[in-house]
């Protein structure tokens, strides 16, 4: 199933951790749903501007898959909302995507995901289903082994 031109549901529900642990990775229809609107608003318009494939490294997460990797409990990944990009080994930077999504698109959040301040290790972004988008920056810092999101400046 195509979720637009160049994102499938197959890739947003692709996880080593859920085939190596047997967990169910299938969303509902309703999130299937919401992860056209992050396609249409996010991903296609990324996937436009660089005119190059985009890698998710994260995509939907089942509450059982989401508790497995230790992610927020509130977490966007979990209701079809957001995405996390990773493109290493390709030409195009996290920092260009990061910097694309913030000066380009409607999100909600967004985040700059460790990394250093050249470049993240990946870029996390969400887009709220209802179209209220909070357009967050923030930048995820590990301190004293916990990870805190401050705002990016």
């Amino acid at each position: 199933m195509q979720l637009s031109e160049n994102l499938s549901l197959a890739e947003v529900v692709r996880s080593e951790t859920a085939k190596r642990k047997g967990i169910s990775n299938m969303p509902t229809p309703e999130h299937i749903e919401n992860f056209k609107k992050l396609a249409e608003n996010i991903f296609q318009p990324i996937r436009k501007h660089f005119g190059k494939p985009i890698h998710i490294s994260s995509g939907y997460r089942s509450k059982a898959l989401n508790t497995a990797i230790g992610g927020s409990l509130s977490s966007q990944h979990c209701s079809g909302e957001a995405i996390d990009i990773d493109m290493d080994g390709t030409s195009i930077t996290n920092a260009q995507v990061f910097n694309f999504i913030k000066d380009n698109l409607n999100f909600d959040q967004l985040i700059w995901e460790f990394g250093t301040d050249k470049n993240p290790d990946w870029v996390h972004v969400s887009y709220e289903s209802t179209g209220k988008q909070r357009k967050q920056i923030l930048k995820a810092v590990k301190s004293g082994g916990k990870t805190s999101y401050v705002p990016y400046k």
